[in-house]
């Protein structure tokens, strides 16, 4: 892996913006041609005028390399957009590792603060974790990624870190990916075509088939046989306008299938070229192999299935144009045919489709977590155990914290200790706690972490760290508080977490506080939890003589020459420092 990631990422910007440039000229020059043999042919066409054949013959060739000419110019285009994206997929990730990504989507639609962690610890919002690491290209990515984060779910890491480590070397590969995801504005939700496929009820009735597949061998017969004089060209107009009375009596059904199916058309054609870069692509993680091979389970690959789609909903959109709209559908009953396809296709793969998008899906996010391991070549895997610690961490830091400023700590906690940290304020308890949570759900869904080096022993993590009051449902702070302490006590009932709480029954008073606090740190280490408690109540510090499982730890704060110093460091033991007089007095408020 890339030892220097922005490093790599200045590189393929370059070579990108090298091919962009070349592919403006080849655009320039098809263009050029393209005025050149337009004009040539009318002149031609003008020139020859007297002459039937050759005007025929110049007319024909000119226009049908005015046909390939806009064809190449149409793809040319399309490689033009793409490397755009690609361009754009490396500007971002330059700009996020130089500290600049509070621009990106910060997800704050996934802010849940009822939930057992994410609120706590900055998992969405502006500066959030989610912000700083989500690259999805599709909503359906975004949504599964945030579902990954929150989900709590402990299985299988080392098969996730497979996955995240194989791809991660993919690099290309995965831009790649992501440019194709994001080349098309997709209207419509992925999951609301989903609904429309998989709810869908025939409209036209079955004779359809059998009477479009005669109408068109009628209507090829009688135009060869107008053609030689076999028949008047009178019959041809009577079954012309027979065959728009025909269309115009499934017109209401067939402009139904179309605004439907319409919607699906961009994601389609979207869809079918990310199906087809999974099914090249070679593969060994497990977790990968399996979403793979749900893609190839079908006689037919999944990539062509969706590309037939894609171009039936093309032909259908022909309809918009004039002479499709009245000849196409007076003599081969164009609407009507592609109508039909759609239902066809729709019946076929209705129950099969929403699996194929699911591995999209997959693809997507398991591609941002490949992308923040290779982003963090410093950051580690954790090695997975059953040991007595749930966390043996060697330098464990913030992930979001710049590496020159970052303080990291040396952090061991066996299963079923409970450690009570005290501190000034400022000095670090708060970030220590995030630092702790995100390496958790960091390792929980095969991410590296911030460490140097960590042993991990899976375990769901619960917190209490941010408790607000509510007008709407018209409680006190308080209350909230108790209703978030009740719902931990409820949990660790039933499954092990592990606890992380910060300033417990800060809605009452002092004495009051100190009492409730001791029975609930004594009630959670008899349920031999596992966890951390940062106070500002010393009192609470007692409990280590009490209990063999609870601990003391400080940050630490110095006072210096009139100046606050911290040196943000977790130290065995209970802290004597307090600092608030001091702030109240250094800022002139006291």
């Amino acid at each position: 892996m890339t030892a220097d990631p922005i490093q790599f990422y200045r590189q393929e910007k370059s070579i990108l913006e090298a091919e962009l440039s070349k592919l403006k000229k080849k655009l320039y020059t098809i263009s050029t041609l393209r005025l050149i043999v337009f004009f040539s042919t009318i002149a031609g066409i003008y020139f020859f005028m007297s002459n039937g054949l050759t005007v025929s013959i110049v007319a024909v060739v000119g226009f049908a390399i005015f046909a390939v000419l806009l064809f190449i110019n149409s793809k040319l285009q399309t490689e033009k957009q793409l490397l755009i994206s690609k361009i754009n997929i490396n500007k971002t990730e330059i700009s996020v590792l130089n500290g600049e990504f509070k621009n990106l989507n910060s997800g704050n639609e996934f802010v849940d603060p009822h939930h057992y962690y994410s609120n706590d610890i900055d998992l969405f919002g502006v500066g959030s974790f989610f912000q700083y690491s989500n690259r999805t290209a599709t909503k359906e990515g975004a949504l599964a990624y945030a579902t990954l984060l929150t989900e709590n779910n402990i299985d299988q890491i080392g098969e996730k870190q497979n996955a995240v480590i194989e791809l991660a070397d993919k690099k290309k590969w995965r831009q790649h990916f992501t440019a194709i995801a994001g080349l098309v504005n997709v209207r419509f939700s992925a999951q609301s075509i989903l609904k429309y496929i998989k709810n869908y009820q025939r409209m036209l009735p079955n004779y359809l088939k059998g009477l479009v597949t005669v109408f068109i061998i009628i209507s090829v017969s009688l135009i060869g046989a107008v053609s030689f004089g076999f028949i008047p060209f009178s019959i041809l107009v009577i079954w012309f306008f027979l065959g728009l009375f025909l269309s115009a009596s499934q017109l209401k059904k067939t402009n139904a299938i179309y605004n439907a199916s319409g919607k699906a058309k961009e994601t389609f054609k979207q869809y079918y070229q990310l199906l087809e870069e999974i099914e090249k692509q070679s593969f060994t993680a497990k977790n990968l192999l399996d979403k793979q091979l749900e893609i190839q389970s079908e006689k037919e690959k999944a990539s062509l299935v969706f590309q037939k789609f894609s171009r039936i909903l093309d032909s259908f959109d022909q309809r918009n144009n004039i002479i499709i709209a009245v000849v196409g559908n007076a003599l081969f009953l164009w609407d009507i045919q592609n109508a039909l396809k759609v239902e066809k296709w729709i019946s076929k793969y209705q129950h099969t489709v929403e699996n194929w998008f699911k591995v999209i899906t997959y693809f997507d996010t398991q591609n941002t977590l490949a992308n923040f391991y290779f982003n963090h070549p410093t950051f580690v895997m954790p090695t997975i155990s059953n040991d007595v610690s749930i966390i043996n961490a060697v330098q464990l830091g913030h992930p979001l914290l710049n590496e020159d400023k970052r303080i990291d700590n040396d952090f061991v906690i066996d299963k079923e200790q409970f450690f009570i940290v005290t501190g000034a304020n400022m000095a670090g308890k708060s970030t220590f706690l995030r630092s702790v949570s995100l390496t958790m759900v960091m390792a929980n869904i095969g991410l590296p972490v911030c460490a140097k080096k960590i042993t991990y022993n899976p375990i769901k993590l619960i917190t209490s760290m941010r408790t607000s009051d509510s007008l709407a449902d018209d409680e006190s702070y308080f209350y909230s508080e108790l209703k978030r302490l009740k719902f931990i006590v409820d949990k660790i009932e039933t499954e092990d977490y592990f606890i992380i709480l910060d300033e417990i029954l800060k809605g009452t008073n002092s004495k009051d506080k100190a009492i409730g606090s001791k029975k609930f740190v004594e009630k959670l280490s008899n349920s031999n939890s596992t966890g951390i408690i940062a106070t500002h109540d010393v009192s609470l510090c007692v409990l280590e003589d009490e209990f063999k499982d609870i601990e003391n730890y400080f940050f630490d704060a110095q006072i210096n020459q009139d100046e606050l110093h911290f040196d943000y460091t977790l130290k065995k033991g209970i802290c004597k420092n307090m600092n608030a007089s001091f702030l109240l007095k250094k800022m002139e408020i006291i």
